[in-house]
Order: C-alpha cells, then structure tokens, then sequence
C-alpha cells in the first residue's frame, strides 16, 4: 500500500491556491490543511476544496493531528521565523523563495534542518520548468559555443509588493535560472535600483553578474513597465538563444547567428587582415515537454518527504541565490559598486 502524507499550506494569497490545487490531485497526499489570517481567503479555498482543513493561524495548523509537511507561502519576511518554528515541531518544510532575507538566517535553517533530519526545500520554481532544463541540456552540449553573455528581463506593470523590493521580488527567479544553467555562482555584482512611484520600495533594477570563464549576465526587473516580459537571452559564439517564458508554444528559439572573422589567403601586416563578417542562419524550435513547473516541484517535494532524498533546489541551492542578492544590497548602498561574492 502507498505511503501518504499529510501537509499543510500556510499562506493563500497569491501561490497559496496553486499549492492546493496540485497537491490535492496529486495520490501521496491523504490530508491537507490550509491557514491564513484572513476568512475571505479560507472561505474561497473551502469553496473550491470542501475536504481541507482551515485554520486563521500558523500554530493552530501546527497542532493540527498528524501533520508531516508544511510549504510556507507568506511573505518574505516571515520565512525565518515560520520555518525555524516548523523544523523545530519537526515537519518537513517546503518554503517559497527567497528562503530568508539574510545569508546568517538562512544558514542557520539548513544547519537545524540537518541536525533534526528534516527536508528543507525552496521554491525556485523555474528550475522545474521543461524549458529550463532544455537550455542547460543545450549548453552542456556546448551548441552555443562559447557563452559570451546572457540578457534577462523580467517586467511587467505591477504587482506592488509591500514586503521586498523589485529586485527581491523578481531577480531570484533569473539569478536561480543563470545559476542553474551555467553550473556556477557569479563572481561579481553590481547594481542599480531606483523608486519611481510613491511608495518605498524601488520599483525598478538593473545588476549585472560576472560568472567564471569571463561570462556576463544582466538582469533588468520591474514593477513599471507596460508590457509583461519573461525573457533570457543567450549569446555564444556558435549560436544564440531566446526563451520566452511567455510562449507556451515556442519558449525556445535557437538562432544560428554569429559574427566569424574573414581571414584571406595571404599575410597581412595591416588593419585588413581580417573583417568581420555576420553569419545568418536557420531559426530551431527546441522541442520542450509540456508541463506545469509547479506541479513537478511539488511532487519532487512529495518524493523527498517520503524517500528521504535531497531536493534538486535545497537550502544549499536557495543560500546561493541569496549570496547574491545580499551581494546586491551591498552594491546598491556603495553607489553600484563592484561587489565580489567569496564562498
């Protein structure tokens, strides 16, 4: 007989829903409860799942009988202090990114999270989208050549968030993305941000990330901007490559496009002995499996919990990106200056 679990979603505002939605369809799980502070979120979510159990608070759900696993899915700032307590009633945790909003917190959760054998896993959710996992394939089998730069933008008009900025809001997602892809940290960073609207979180930002073998990575994020993009840009020397998160039918295009130096036959001591010359080529579509990223993190999680496995996005994997996000902080109150990450 199948072994199941029952779990408990703290948080129903904006992903809350969705962890409901896929962990009810999902066999493993025999019990779900769901708590938030507030009774028009519990009563929408009753509506849809009568079988959950609703509480207005985090301890209640803790109380709650037989309980194995919790996903937080608060807002930032309570992702410390949730997570800690829940490690503590030892339940295994699957808390949405960033894990914490410092590096000594966030080390503190995975070293309690290891001495009480518990699974501690962040919600880097793009890391479990097919199209993700394409392009690391594609790189691994170095089609692009050599990676000479990557471009990402994450825009859109809103939503404002009251907790964290724009850079921590939307960066994460492209620094976990880059990372992932590339196997490696950056090295450097350096950012801008700036507060445009009236409020007091910057609305806009622009980092810049230098990774290992001399590769540069710009993320552009913001709250204000008329269109919603959702778009990396890779560069090599082969080939280049586009996807568009947006695009459920193409999220990748392969571009065979490069600029070769024209070398002629005989030796040249001057200027002209060589031009530049761009190569045009065919536009691939990369075929990607359809599938919903959240849905294979949570029964990746679901995996975990029940085989005692490491998850593909640990708290190692959220410390990282939160290495880097910190690095940026640092930058934007040095006037943008060069930060340099060491381990």
């Amino acid at each position: 007989m199948q072994k199941k679990i029952n779990i408990g979603i703290i948080g129903c505002g904006h992903w809350g829903p969705n962890f409901v939605r896929n962990f009810s369809n999902n066999p493993s799980i025999a019990e779900i409860s769901v708590c938030d502070s507030r009774a028009e979120k519990l009563n929408h979510i009753k509506a849809l799942y009568p079988r959950v159990k609703a509480f207005h608070n985090y301890q209640q759900l803790f109380n709650a009988e037989n309980l194995h696993a919790v996903v937080i899915s608060t807002p930032a700032v309570t992702h410390y202090k949730i997570t800690r307590e829940a490690i503590k009633r030892d339940f295994h945790i699957l808390v949405e990114k960033p894990i914490s909003v410092n590096t000594r917190q966030a080390r503190e959760l995975i070293s309690l999270a290891r001495k009480r054998k518990r699974i501690l896993m962040v919600g880097h959710t793009f890391l479990y989208n097919p199209a993700v996992q394409k392009i690391r394939e594609i790189l691994k089998r170095q089609e692009l050549g050599k990676i000479f730069y990557i471009h990402s933008r994450r825009t859109n008009l809103g939503p404002l968030r009251q907790d964290v900025n724009a850079i921590w809001d939307l960066s994460p997602h492209d620094i976990s993305i880059i990372n992932y892809i590339l196997n490696s940290s950056p090295l450097e960073v350096s950012a801008h941000a700036q507060r445009f609207l009236s409020h007091k979180l910057e609305d806009v930002g622009f980092v810049i990330c230098k990774y290992p073998k001399n590769i540069l990575a710009h993320i552009h994020v913001s709250w204000l901007d008329p269109k919603k993009i959702r778009e990396l840009t890779i560069i090599g020397s082969k080939k280049m490559l586009v996807y568009d998160d947006i695009s459920a039918q193409e999220p990748i295009k392969l571009y065979d496009k490069g600029v070769m130096k024209k070398r002629y036959d005989v030796d040249y001591k001057t200027f002209k002995e060589f031009q530049l010359i761009i190569r045009e080529g065919e536009v691939s579509l990369p075929q990607v499996v359809k599938a919903e990223p959240l849905n294979t993190e949570c029964r990746h999680f679901i995996d975990c919990v029940l085989h005692n496995k490491r998850p593909d996005t640990d708290g190692e994997n959220g410390l990282e990106v939160l290495r880097v996000l910190e690095a940026i902080d640092t930058s934007l109150k040095n006037n943008s200056r060069k930060v340099f990450l060491r381990k």
